[in-house]
C-alpha cells in the first residue's frame, strides 16, 4: 500500500496541498476529482517523486515502478511519433509501432509531435507510459482532445494495462470507465 501522511505542498504563496493522509492501494483504478487548483496534478507529481513535500511522509513508493502521462504531453520535438514512444525502454521498434497501432496512429509513426494535431500527441503520450510500463500508472487529464468516440476506444485500450491506475479527471466518466475502485476528492 502507498500511504500519504499529513502532507504538506507548497508553491510560494499558495499550498495546494495541506495536511493529507490518503492510502492508495496496490491494485485498482484510484480517481482524483476537485476543482481546478486543489492539488490533483501537485498529488501526481508528489506519487511520481517529481516534488517532495513540504511536510508528511510517503511510504510505500520505494520499490514502484511509476509511468506518468502528464496535462502537457512532453514529446521530444526533434524526435518522431515512433521515437518518441521507444525511447523510454530499450525495445524492438515493433513493440512500440503496435502500442502506436493500438493508439490508431500507424499513418502517423514518422510524424514529429508538430505534425500532429493535439490529440494525436496525447495519444503518442499514452503509448510512451504505456511502453515504459511499471506499478502504477499516473494519469493527468489524459483523454483532452479526443473525440467521445476515440476517447471510449482509448480508454479501453489504457483500462488494465497497470495494476494500479491513478487518474486525476474533471470527468467522472473517465475514471469510472476505466473500472474506478477509490475516489478521492481535493
Amino acid at each position: 500500500m502507498i500511504r500519504l501522511e499529513n502532507i504538506t505542498c507548497s508553491y510560494g504563496e499558495k499550498t495546494p496541498v495541506k495536511d493529507l493522509t490518503l492510502t492508495l492501494p496496490d491494485t485498482g483504478v484510484v480517481g482524483i476529482f476537485g476543482p481546478s487548483g486543489r492539488g490533483k496534478t501537485t498529488l501526481l507529481r508528489l506519487l511520481s517523486g517529481r516534488i517532495e513535500p513540504k511536510a508528511g511522509e510517503i511510504s510505500g513508493l520505494t520499490d514502484k515502478r511509476v509511468s506518468v502521462v502528464f496535462q502537457e504531453d512532453r514529446l521530444l520535438p526533434w524526435r518522431t511519433a515512433l521515437e518518441n514512444v521507444a525511447i523510454v525502454k530499450d525495445s524492438s521498434e515493433v513493440q512500440a509501432k503496435e502500442l502506436l497501432a493500438s493508439m490508431e496512429l500507424v499513418a502517423e509513426t514518422d510524424k514529429l509531435p508538430r505534425e500532429l494535431s493535439g490529440g494525436m500527441q496525447r495519444r503518442v503520450a499514452l503509448a510512451r507510459a504505456l511502453n515504459f510500463g511499471g506499478d502504477i500508472l499516473l494519469l493527468d487529464e489524459p483523454f483532452k482532445g479526443l473525440d467521445e468516440a476515440l476517447r471510449l476506444r482509448i480508454i479501453e485500450r489504457v483500462k488494465g494495462s497497470f495494476p494500479l491506475i491513478v487518474i486525476a479527471t474533471h470527468d467522472r466518466a473517465e475514471a469510472e470507465l476505466l473500472g474506478m475502485t477509490k475516489e478521492v476528492i481535493l
